[in-house]
Formats: C-alpha cells, structure tokens, sequence
C-alpha cells in the first residue's frame, strides 16, 4: 500500500481532522495527471503530493483554510503566472479540488444521571461519537451508558483536560453539584470547542461563573458558555431536555 492511501485510512479510521487535495484537470505541461490527490493535515503536513513547489504551497494554506471553515475550495492554479501559481514550472495549468473530509462530530457528556443518558442516547442516533465521563464507576457502565462509544471515570476534572477538544467537540456539563461545574468548566472553557454547555438554574450559573471570574476567566471567554442550557421549550422530563441541549447543539453546529 503506498503512503498516501496509508495515511487516508489512518485519518478516516482514528476520526482525524484533514483535507484532500485532488488534480481534477489540467491545461499543458504541469507536474501531475488528474487525478493525482494530497492529504493535508492541520499543522500543515501533507501526504502524497499534487506537484511540489510554490503552488502546491498555496494549495496546502488553501487545505488549511478549509479544516478551519468547512468549506470546499476550487482551485485554478496558472502555473504561468506569479499571481496564481509558481512561474518557475512547466507554464501549464491545474484546476485543484480540495475539501475537508468529514470527521465524526464528538460530544463529551459530564455527568452520568438520568439527563446525561438522554444526551448521550439522542446524541449517538444524531451521529455523535459520545464521551461519558463520571466520577462514579458504578454510574458509567455499559448497562446505564449502552449508548456512550467511551466511558471515563475517575477525577473528571483531570479526565477532561487530558482529552483531545476540537473545534469538532461539543461539551456539555451535567453534573450534579455547582463546585464541580466550576472546575469542569475553567479546565474547558479556553479550549477550542465547538459549544460548551452547562446544566442548571440561573441561580446556579451565576455562582459558578463568578467563581471563574475570581479566576481570572475572562468575561469574553464565559459568554461562550450556553448555561442554562439548550433551548427553551419549557422542558421538564430528562428526555425533553435532552432534545432541548441538542436541538440547540445542532443549533450552533448549523450557524458554524
């Protein structure tokens, strides 16, 4: 198997953000046949290769632009001209797909209760890869968490700073007491995640983010923060709520 498609199964099997670059057509001499494809990784890192050189430079800031927003690009690279490619090749053309590959969306549940089983059983048939973390072993087990993909126990605080978050990871604090949300949340809050949210009355939230403040938490930082959380459609049962979280998950999910 050779390095490129090596690297496209590793991505596609451990959920690895990247882009793929793809030749789609070209014009005179240029340095690769359509058809020729580069993975491009967020740090900038590639494997396989659309041709080398300035122009395949520009097309892996293009690849980064793209796991940043989402969005797709299409490329025609003069390779003829300064402006749109490297003037020192071959003085053809190459017209350059790239797109983000779609990587599983992760939500990290804290809190193993009655609501966090809600989120994590409609989280994982809306597609969620699903993270249940509690300090309580005998709450996050397969019997009351069949629909988590990874159960983490032991001190949450310390378990959540040690996991990956993305702007691919969507967090939402369920716990059962206001010190714990404090700590939860000063260990998540300035990581890049895609929505933070936290459980409880508004009461509750206020406590828990003048305690971050004392911190030093920025007030910038703390209006990422949806708490109370999800929408308000007057919910009550642990099911309704879940809908609410996660209808406001796909929400913020849809605007990005």
């Amino acid at each position: 198997m050779d390095v490129f498609s090596q690297a496209l199964i590793e991505v596609l099997q451990n959920n690895q953000p990247a882009a793929l670059a793809t030749v789609v057509k070209t014009r005179g001499a240029s340095p690769r046949e359509a058809g020729a494809k580069m993975l491009v990784y967020p740090d900038g890192k590639i494997a396989g290769t659309i041709g080398g050189g300035e122009m395949e430079r520009r097309v892996i800031v293009a690849a980064q632009q793209t796991l940043a927003d989402g969005k797709p690009r299409y490329l025609d690279m003069n390779l003829a001209n300064e402006a749109h490619g490297d003037p020192m090749i071959c003085g053809g053309a190459m017209e350059i797909f790239v797109e983000p590959l779609l990587i599983t969306p992760t939500l990290i549940v804290v809190g193993a209760g009655h609501v966090g089983a809600a989120v994590a059983q409609l989280a994982q048939f809306l597609g969620f890869r699903v993270i249940a973390l509690d300090d309580r072993a005998e709450f996050v087990t397969p019997e009351n968490f069949p629909h988590a993909d990874e159960r983490i126990t032991g001190d949450m605080t310390q378990k959540i700073r040690e996991l990956e978050i993305t702007p691919q990871t969507y967090v939402v604090l369920v716990t059962r007491a206001h010190a714990l949300d404090a700590q939860l949340l000063g260990a998540v809050i300035e990581k890049p995640a895609a929505y933070i949210g936290m459980l409880g009355s508004r009461k509750r939230v206020i406590a828990v983010k003048e305690i971050l403040q004392q911190q030093g938490i920025s007030p910038a930082a703390l209006n990422r923060v949806h708490a109370p959380i999800g929408l308000d459609i007057h919910a009550e049962t642990p099911q309704e709520i879940a809908v609410s979280i996660l209808a406001e998950i796909i929400q913020t999910k849809r605007k990005a």
